[in-house]
């Protein structure tokens, strides 16, 4: 049996995530697991080194960034949080302790997930040119922006033309960032199990409108017919997993698809995709008794 070799990948923002390194650091030279230490910042890097696994220690966000990071390293992240909620890093220290023989020292395979990215691309007005591109794991959100007026969009799917929708953006979430912003824009949770695209307005300006669940085959294109712009160069925006963003225009138009590249996530096998909502966004939790 030999020891999988790991690379620490540490939050720099988080004293709690320097903390935590220093003890799984040590942990990991216990089983001679530890290749190299990196800072989780978006430093691009090209070689991915001899290891079986990223550690990676922050919060949700950080654990999204450095998806996003090493996708084209296909090294398995396993997440280690050590933030407030902690929903897409399924270990914190006491477990990864706690399982250290049988993920660090090889005892038992890795339980790994795929989980798909979202492909975003901008093209600018009439010329239709690509101008920005990105990937998320999470959501991709067009959100109206300073001065914060109503902007208008229209939908098409498959080239089909959909509704138009009036109101504060909208939202094209993967099934795995169900549960994050496109939760609280009252769209539905959706299994990560599942292929898909779900599509969510944000505070639309009618009754009528309501989330929609596309395939994963499906091309949603997203056109700004009216979008906000203000004097200090904000405005409009496309933000990929609440961490990139993108400005946006009148005219723009915004395509989203499913993409080919995945982010394999390292399952904790002591607790399920169920019962980690139940237990920490208190999935279908009967009222305080006050």
């Amino acid at each position: 049996m030999s020891s999988r070799r790991a690379v620490l990948v540490v939050s720099p923002e988080k004293p709690e995530a320097k903390q935590a390194a220093q003890r799984i650091r040590a942990l990991l030279n216990e089983f001679d697991a530890l290749v190299e230490e990196r800072v989780a910042d978006n430093a691009v890097i090209e070689d991915a080194p001899d290891a079986d696994l990223l550690i990676v220690i922050g919060g949700d966000g950080t654990l999204l960034s450095q998806a996003r990071r090493f996708a084209h390293w296909q090294t398995p992240l396993l997440g280690v949080n050590v933030g407030r909620l902690g929903y897409l890093s399924e270990f914190d220290e006491y477990s990864l302790t706690r399982q250290a023989n049988a993920i660090l020292g090889g005892a038992s395979p890795l339980v790994i997930a795929e989980r798909r990215f979202l492909s975003a691309t901008v093209h600018a007005g009439a010329t239709s040119a690509v101008v920005e591109a990105g990937v998320a794991l999470n959501d991709c959100v067009i959100a109206a922006g300073p001065p914060f007026r109503m902007i208008e969009v229209s939908l098409s799917i498959n080239g089909e033309l959909g509704p138009t929708i009036r109101g504060d953006g909208v939202i094209v979430s993967s099934p795995i960032g169900s549960t994050g912003h496109n939760a609280s824009a009252g769209g539905p949770i959706v299994s990560p199990e599942l292929a898909c695209m779900i599509i969510t307005p944000i505070a639309a300006h009618t009754l009528a409108s309501r989330p929609f669940v596309a395939p994963a085959a499906s091309v949603v294109e997203i056109h700004l017919e009216r979008a906000n712009e203000s004097e200090a160069g904000q405005g409009t925006t496309l933000v990929l997993d609440g961490q990139v963003h993108h400005r946006l225009r009148e005219d723009d138009t915004v395509r989203v698809t499913v993409s080919d590249s995945v982010a394999r996530m390292v399952c904790n096998p002591d607790s399920g995709y169920w019962s980690v909502l139940v237990r920490k966004l208190g999935w279908a939790a009967p009222p305080l008794n006050c």
